[in-house]
């Protein structure tokens, strides 16, 4: 049991390294896989970078060429005019995209706006978020910065740059109101006309069937969305820089494209395979561990069984022993005690017979080796020849046996199976009741089977053993407590030989105490009575 167990341990230790491995694999293969998505979202952010560079810069450098010399001083509406000229002349078309330029003070509250100027609280609002930019984010080095934001559920796109007086402290913020297709066209290009993973890679020179794109606000509003939806599994992100809004955008790969990606493919979950071979490993051990433990019992009641069949052959050979050598030197006082000895003799040896008997159709029915020999029976007759030959038996334990039959009844059976089965019930019935009791033996007709009884007045079976006596070397716990030796042969042996002719046996209680056990039989019919025997002398007549 202990190499067993240490079998089943060193199994699940394998079957976790196993796990172990496999999982491990799995998560290389997907954290390169993240890796790929991760280097397409940054090969995405760095050119949306240069596209919306290259937009925004076509729609706000009229307003640095046709500024205020005095870098504190607010451009002058003709100013802006002049750039609104500018920007119409461009070829660009990003001018379609233009709704209003404007500049203020950032230190006071001037402003100026041209251009499809928005309405008062709109305008208090873009001022009020650059200003917030500046004090917060705008970079040193900039030459413009990208803001998109919801003013009263209408998204805003502002760009805007920055002038420093002599101490190099921002005054002036210029910019221009844009609308948001700006940055959706600047978005769209690279993921349309770039590819984000080697077409040596995905086999593919096309964006749609390798990645799906997602570019969100810093609030995480969609903004843009190209290609398949595909699961996130696969996913990775970068963002455009604070320059630009603080975009950021996130790409997730094809599952089917990531086969090609990584080499070998995606390996598979082997996880349900070794489960099941862990399960039926402890499956397969438990079952031996159950088999061992049987078999420790089996060896047990085995060690039992040589034990009870010693002592049970000791008693009548003793017996015979003893009264052998009281005849053979003459050391009885009467012919009375002669012939006591004789029958004792007799009784054990009858005993003796019974029990080698019993140990050999247990040994025929171990090997399969049962072999009848059925022929019409009188079983009426049969129960009183069997009657008669265990009243001995019987009588040296102060009982009796009684024999009550419907009438004659014919079965195809083999006899002497039989009689070894009805002395098996009667000794047992005889061993385990009290002294003194009559043991009623009992024949009756039920359409075509023979039921034959065994009742005692005993203190029967109880309802939790009556499936366990049939077992080979059984003993029920009060019989191997008490004084009375036995084999726990008996009754499989019945069960053996009763079943062996198409029968079966049961065991119930008496209404008025002890045990009642019943043999059925098949083809079994009424037999006709013998007719009486006639005189020599009426026969002549």
């Amino acid at each position: 049991m202990l190499l067993l167990l240490a079998t089943f341990a060193l199994t699940a230790v394998l079957t976790y390294q196993a796990v172990d491995a496999a999982s491990s694999h799995r998560q290389t293969a997907e954290r390169a896989l993240r890796d790929h998505a991760t280097f397409a979202a940054w090969e995405y952010s760095r050119l949306a970078r240069k596209e919306l560079e290259w937009h925004l810069w076509n729609v706000v450098k009229p307003l640095y060429y046709h500024a205020s010399k005095d870098p504190a001083a607010l451009p002058s509406p003709s100013q802006l005019e002049a750039s609104i000229k500018a920007l119409n002349e461009c070829e660009c078309s990003t001018r379609k995209l233009f709704h209003a330029y404007f500049a203020f003070d950032l230190s006071g509250g001037d402003t100026v706006w041209r251009g499809r100027t928005p309405d008062p609280q709109t305008q208090a609002w873009i001022a009020d978020t650059i200003r917030a930019h500046v004090r917060a984010h705008y970079g040193q080095r900039w030459e413009f910065a990208l803001l998109t934001g919801q003013h009263h559920g209408v998204r805003r796109t502002i760009a805007y740059f920055l002038r420093r007086d002599a101490k190099g402290q921002p005054r002036v913020a210029s910019g221009v109101v844009l609308d948001s297709g700006l940055v959706v066209e600047g978005l769209k290009y690279p993921y349309e006309h770039t590819e984000l993973l080697p077409s040596s890679l995905t086999r593919e020179t096309s964006n749609r069937p390798v990645l799906s794109l997602e570019v969100l606000d810093r609030n995480g509003n969609l903004v843009f969305r190209a290609g398949d939806s595909y699961p996130r599994a696969f996913g990775g992100s970068d963002t455009l820089g604070l320059q630009f809004a603080g975009l950021t955008a996130g790409v997730a790969l094809n599952e089917a494209i990531a086969q090609r990606l990584v080499i070998g493919g995606l390996p598979r979950s082997r996880m349900p395979l070794l489960l099941s071979l862990l399960a039926l490993t402890t499956g397969l051990v438990a079952v031996t561990l159950r088999q061992i433990s049987k078999e420790h019992e089996l060896a047990r009641l085995r060690s039992d069984f040589v034990s009870g069949v010693s002592h049970e052959l000791r008693t009548p050979l003793a017996q015979i022993r003893m009264f052998t050598e009281t005849l053979a030197l003459e050391r009885v006082r009467s012919p009375e005690e002669a012939q006591r000895a004789l029958d004792i003799i007799g009784r054990e040896s009858e005993r003796l017979s019974h029990l080698v008997d019993n140990v050999l159709q247990f040994s025929r029915a171990e090997r399969g080796a049962i072999r009848l020999a059925p022929e019409p029976t009188r079983l009426d007759q049969l129960l009183r020849d069997v009657t008669e030959a265990f009243q001995p038996l019987a009588a040296a334990r102060q009982g009796s046996v009684a024999v009550a039959a419907d009438g004659p009844v014919t079965a195809v059976v083999d006899a002497a199976a039989v009689r070894q089965v009805l002395l098996n019930l009667l000794d047992n019935a005889v061993k385990y009741g009290p002294a003194g009791q009559t043991v009623r033996l009992g024949l009756a007709l039920d359409g075509t089977w023979a039921a034959i009884s065994v009742e005692d007045q005993g203190p029967g079976i109880p309802p939790h053993e009556r499936e366990r006596i049939w077992e080979p070397y059984w003993r029920s716990p009060r019989e191997r407590e008490s004084a009375v030796g036995g084999s726990g042969i008996g009754l499989a042996v019945v069960k053996e030989l009763v079943e062996a002719h198409g029968g079966n046996v049961a065991v119930q209680d008496r209404a008025s105490g002890g045990a009642r056990f019943t043999v059925r039989l098949p083809d079994a019919v009424a037999a006709r009575p013998a007719p009486p025997a006639v005189e020599p002398s009426a026969a002549r007549t």
